[in-house]
């Protein structure tokens, strides 16, 4: 039979209402088992009216009412008033109350509570099973071990009622569980998700800054270059200035192909390569037109590198190149030199001139972040000035694979 689709929601609703207010859930059946038990002959007056077996019954089954919010001495209340109700009246169906009562203790109260609860429980058994076995010398054919079978129905109850109250413990005990370790997991999931933006934003840091700042430092070295050229020698000053305008033009693809490679959606970002080993002679060849002499020395098989440790040396020089355009004074000479092997791929890059003072308060970005590209390829990078004058950037990068990496670090 198909199940309508309104009742699984209804039925959410409720259960949902019903951890809202758990007191008039527990007061409503209360007042069903009240009426159950009031329905049973044995509890039922017959000759008029007698308050005291509904007292005793308002007496045991009320105060389930409060089981959730004090189990322990809701159960004591039930057990001294069904103590009360067998010295007085005998046994009563409300006595079940006795039973609820020690489940919840079994599923909210700690291990030595419920010991105690089901021994009292166990007690009232015993009680209930003499009271209820008919005296031997009225009827002849009962025998004590009358007694003793119904204690063991009786007791069988008992321990089914804390059965069922630790196995609900142990299941919310469960879920508890389950949802912490969702939420731990989800918490998780956001630290991994906020330190990966935060990686791809200083990533994409790195790369503007080393695109915009070096082909800005090759221009305006280069404007200068034409403004100091223009009265004696007007052909250098317009020689400056195209190539000024070719910097800017290269600063404007590498950007568009830097954009592109974000862009999941460009067309044409497969169709510009990331830069590396074999572009260094078109940027040492920038930097000695606006005004650096450089040399470069190039060793190795290139193509032992991956595209990604020869975009890392690439920064690296670039920077470097662009350190020195900024921070040296006029007269200087740069060294680069690249040396890859199968294992690693050595960058060491170096200026003889004289460093100009820097404005107070200048934190420069540019170490940090060569640091971080040399780290990302397991390498080590050392930067800072010459006995003899002149700064030198040294790094060495690990072209093995991450694993191999890790398992030798281990």
């Amino acid at each position: 039979m198909k199940v309508p689709p309104q009742l699984p929601r209804l039925y959410q609703a409720a259960r949902d209402w019903g951890g809202q207010h758990p007191t008039v859930v527990d007061l409503g059946w209360a007042l069903l088992m009240l009426s159950l038990a009031w329905v049973q002959p044995r509890v039922r007056p017959t000759n008029g009216f007698a308050f005291w077996p509904l007292l005793l019954q308002l007496a045991l089954v009320l105060p389930l009412t409060l089981r959730r919010r004090a189990p322990f001495p809701v159960f004591l209340t039930t057990a001294a008033v069904a103590f009360l109700q067998w010295v007085t009246t005998g046994v009563m169906p409300a006595d079940a109350a006795v039973l609820f009562a020690l489940g919840t203790v079994a599923v909210h109260c700690p291990g030595r509570q419920a010991a105690a609860a089901f021994g009292v429980s166990e007690l009232g058994a015993l009680l209930a099973a003499w009271r209820l076995t008919p005296d031997p010398a009225q009827e002849p054919d009962r025998t004590p071990g009358d007694v003793v079978g119904l204690f063991v129905l009786l007791s069988g109850m008992v321990v089914a009622a804390l059965a069922v109250g630790l196995a609900i413990r142990s299941r919310r005990a469960q879920v508890a569980g389950l949802r912490e370790r969702a939420s731990a997991l989800e918490q998780q999931r956001d630290q991994q998700a906020a330190l990966a933006v935060a990686r791809e934003r200083s990533r994409i840091a790195r790369e503007m800054h080393d695109i915009v700042t070096h082909n800005l430092s090759v221009m305006v070295a280069l404007a200068d270059g034409a403004v100091y050229a223009a009265e004696k020698s007007p052909e250098r000053a317009t020689a400056a200035m195209r190539q000024s305008a070719e910097t800017g033009r290269a600063a404007l693809a590498d950007m568009r192909r830097f954009l592109g490679v974000l862009r999941a959606d460009e067309p044409d970002a497969l169709r510009h390569p990331q830069p590396g080993l074999g572009q260094l002679e078109t940027l040492v060849q920038q930097v000695r037109a606006a005004g650096l002499p450089t040399e470069l020395r190039l060793t190795g098989d290139q193509d032992a590198a991956s595209a990604g440790a020869q975009l890392t040396a690439y920064r690296l020089v670039q920077e470097s190149l662009t350190n020195t355009l900024k921070h040296t004074a006029p007269g200087a000479r740069a060294f680069v030199s690249v040396h890859v092997t199968d294992r690693t791929l050595e960058l060491d890059i170096r200026d003889d001139g004289r460093a100009l003072p820097r404005p107070p308060g200048h934190v420069g970005q540019g170490l940090g972040g060569m640091r971080e590209r040399a780290a990302a390829y397991g390498g080590r990078l050392t930067a800072g000035p010459q006995p003899l004058g002149g700064w030198r950037v040294a790094a060495v990068l690990d072209l093995k694979d991450p694993e191999a990496r890790e398992k030798e670090s281990a």
